[in-house]
């Protein structure tokens, strides 16, 4: 077998599989976009030395709202080779996945179908636009027109979002994105309605929870008790979306809260990304609350606008910008980690949570003047901003908690990056059972990285920086890095989508 030739082999690198426990010197053969043969092998068009690197599955990112070219280069860099829209979602779901597939992706795609949106157009009359990025379209209603945000749906209302969001699951919707936390106001009875429809079509949501607070009522404890009451009442699969910014100061109680339903075989799951500051658009709801600072500790100036770096001063500054740029993105520092060590392991409570699972919520990189950018240049340019997560979080991830602070094994490690996402989206896309794995008949989404040097470099003051340490990317079998060059030409990336039964 080792005289194969292969479309690509990779030689001679420590392969690491968390799922079989493999974790060995070893080259692996590509074959029309799968891994037909690991082992000692001989013969291939293309080789990659992979000589003391780190040869693993992809990285799957379960919650990235970059979804371009440039964010999917950007996140190629940070060793992802899946990057999926579900907290957000999308609507109307095939006519995102037509427009990804007409501009071509270099990362797999895939987004969910969206609560929000539909909550907006019964309520608000906000018609989603086709071909409108997601983040512009959680812009869309910044005065609450319909009550949209705050106010709950009558009978009829909870009818039309479901039939909505149900129609996205039936277009291919990898589950339901529900972040709640923008639209508070919806009740109980709307949100069981949405996880039973979930827990009918056997799929995972996608969930910001509906508060942000340290203090009752209406603190972030309150709303992990409604998730978990979702999660048993319904039988729908509870996906925690970024646990480290939604708890803010009382992650430690909400993360006992968690392991304790999970013990008691629960459907949750969790995700977390290291960085002490949340990215958003500023026209989200709980920033407008008259008592946000006693509520969630954070003063004013610790929101700041992306695009310009302006912090502000007080809530007129801000009610006005939401007034005058309801999508501007902003970033809430709302863990100090640098400057206060007991933040620090704040955040490695979430990060470090048992079988929790590592996603970036990936910002898009947007102009100087707060638009979207859309264009194709590489490096991409200095002026853009995003959040330093859009460049570097999975690289940062074993940087920083696995080869610098040694809080984490390497293979634990990667299991946070690869499988555990996977095993995530596998019951309603078995596609996934070929994903975040490196074994024999898997799909070839492997990254080729030196753990002696793997970090992110993005800040604040220069977001742009690519990561650092990744040697080669693979999407399908096609390489997207080669010797830590990107190449700029190949969209090797696919549509990850559901299929279910048309009633």
């Amino acid at each position: 077998m080792g005289s194969i030739e292969y479309d690509l082999l990779i030689k001679g690198g420590r392969v690491i599989d968390p799922e079989s426990g493999c974790d060995e010197i070893a080259d692996v053969g590509i074959r029309a976009g799968k891994i037909v043969k690991i082992g000692a092998l001989q013969s291939g068009r293309s080789i990659i030395d992979g000589s003391g690197k780190v040869v693993c599955p992809g990285f799957i990112d379960l919650h990235a709202h970059g979804q371009s070219v440039a964010a999917d280069w950007m996140q190629a860099f940070d060793g992802v080779t899946t990057a999926l829209e579900l907290e957000v979602g999308a609507l109307p779901v095939a006519a995102w996945y037509e427009s990804q597939q007409a501009r071509g992706r270099v990362l797999n795609y895939g987004a969910a179908a969206s609560w929000i949106f539909a909550r907006k157009q019964v309520m608000g009359g906000i018609v989603p636009v086709p071909g409108k990025h997601p983040m512009e379209m959680m812009g869309e209603g910044a005065d609450n027109r319909g009550g949209w945000s705050s106010d709950v749906a009558d009978p009829t209302c909870v009818a039309d979002i479901c039939s909505i969001v149900e129609a996205g699951i039936r277009e291919g919707g990898i589950g339901i994105g529900i972040p709640s936390g923008y639209a508070s106001g919806a009740g109980v009875k709307e949100m069981t309605q949405i996880c039973s429809l979930a827990a009918r079509y056997g799929m995972p949501t996608f969930t910001h929870i509906p508060f942000m607070s340290n203090v009752d009522p209406e603190s972030s404890e309150e709303a992990y008790i409604r998730i978990i009451g979702y999660a048993a009442a319904t039988g729908a699969h509870m996906h925690i979306c970024h646990l480290n910014s939604t708890s803010l100061g009382d992650i430690a109680r909400c993360r006992e809260l968690l392991l304790n339903a999970q013990a008691r075989g629960l459907p949750i799951t969790v995700e977390a990304y290291p960085y002490g500051t949340g990215s958003t658009v500023v026209s989200a709801s709980f920033f407008a609350a008259p008592d946000f600072t006693q509520r969630t500790g954070s003063g004013y100036d610790s929101i700041e606008l992306v695009h310009n770096r302006h912090h502000m001063r007080d809530r007129d500054e801000l009610m006005a910008v939401r007034s005058e740029e309801p999508a501007a993105l902003v970033a809430w520092h709302f863990l100090d980690v640098e400057a206060d060590e007991a933040n620090q392991r704040l955040l490695d409570l979430s990060v470090l949570y048992p079988g929790g699972i590592i996603a970036s919520d990936a910002m898009p990189w947007v102009e100087p003047d707060g638009t979207i950018y859309r264009g194709e240049e590489w490096p991409l340019p200095p002026t853009l901003s995003a959040h330093p997560r859009s460049a570097g979080t999975f690289t940062r991830f074993l940087g920083e908690y696995c080869r610098l602070g040694g809080k984490i094994g390497l293979v634990e490690a990667i299991a946070k990056c690869t499988v555990l996402p996977a095993r995530v989206l596998e019951p309603c896309l078995p596609a996934f059972r070929r994903k975040g794995r490196l074994q024999e008949g898997c799909d070839a989404d492997i990254v080729v990285f030196d753990p002696a040097t793997i970090s992110d470099r993005a800040h604040f003051a220069d977001m742009t920086r690519s990561a650092v340490g990744m040697e080669a990317v693979i999407v399908g079998g096609t390489p997207v890095i080669v010797h830590g060059e990107l190449d700029t030409a190949v969209r090797p990336g696919r549509p990850q989508r559901t299929e279910v039964a048309r009633g």
